[in-house]
């Protein structure tokens, strides 16, 4: 199917100013800036052959912040390698000062949320291989959603066992 699209290539966030948000997704998502346009964008990306998968543009310091319950991006998720990864994020992550919403364990992946100096939502996940995955369907809700496969740090916390409706 020729058609549909390969994958999500990256997303463009409105945000106060890029420069500070670029400095925060560098700092605490280890992002690679590849360019910068001062005072307008910033393009970052987690994977060094993809010109960016996120892209910061410069709205002004009086803009207003997201509204929960408004349509809207809820968050950009980002996946971690291991949950070694996740883990190491976590603690570099409270090691910062940055607030963590939640932890939410979703079966197959547990995810850290949390907001950019914008308060646009941010997820920084983990999840398991394909062929780990207990079901075909249903694999966010119902019966067969299997919690409690990813020990970590946050266990001290309280973790969400359910899909969150931020």
């Amino acid at each position: 199917m020729g058609y549909k699209p390969k994958y999500l290539q990256h997303a463009n966030l409105f945000v106060r100013d890029s420069e500070v948000s670029r400095e925060w997704y560098a700092d605490i998502l280890g992002l690679h800036t590849y360019d910068v346009v001062p005072g307008k964008i910033a393009f970052l990306t987690s994977d060094i052959e993809q010109s960016h998968e996120v892209a910061l543009i410069s709205v002004g310091a009086n803009a207003p912040g997201p509204e929960q319950g408004r349509v809207g991006l809820n968050h950009t998720g980002w996946q971690m390698e291991s949950l070694d990864d996740l883990k190491e994020f976590y603690h570099r992550a409270k090691a910062k000062g940055v607030e963590i919403d939640r932890v939410a364990d979703h079966g197959i992946s547990i995810g850290i949320y949390l907001q950019d100096p914008d308060g646009n939502g941010v997820e920084v996940s983990y999840e398991m291989p394909r062929r780990q995955w207990h079901s075909e369907e249903n694999i966010f809700s119902g019966e067969t959603n299997h919690k409690g496969n990813f020990p970590g740090p946050w266990d001290e916390a309280n973790v969400e066992m359910m899909v969150p409706s931020r």
